[in-house]
């Protein structure tokens, strides 16, 4: 019986939309998202966090993630003034697509590992 469910409209992905899916999905912006969907935090909290990353990618990387909407930077009256970072509204909205993609990436790391394996003998 043939399918009578008309086809999905195909999304056009354009520079645009492939610069923000860039910008959102990179390796530090995922970790920060993930981070700030839990508490806000200032960023050494965030440098201790994530130990890996270097104050500079932080920096450029929270900068990004501000201008992008997902990340809003507030100023805490407090001595010394500080500064907090913040998901945002938008930011939120794909919580789930995070945490769906880590949830993948660990469901499937022996798959890929085994994978890498296979390809690496045939060298």
């Amino acid at each position: 019986m043939p399918d009578t469910a008309e086809p999905a409209e195909r999304i056009q992905i354009s520079t645009h939309h492939r610069e923000l899916l860039d910008q959102v999905l990179d390796k530090w912006s995922l970790q920060v998202l993930d981070e700030l969907c839990e508490q806000p935090l200032r960023f050494n909290e965030l440098r201790r966090a994530i130990p890996v990353v270097t104050q500079k990618s932080l920096t450029a990387t929270l900068r990004r993630l501000e201008r992008n909407g997902m990340v809003d930077r507030v100023i805490v009256s407090s001595r010394p003034i500080a500064v907090e970072y913040r998901i945002s509204a938008l930011g939120r909205s794909i919580q789930d697509l995070i945490d769906a993609l880590f949830h993948w990436s660990a469901e499937n790391m022996p798959d890929v590992e085994r994978a890498r394996a296979r390809f690496d003998a045939e060298d």
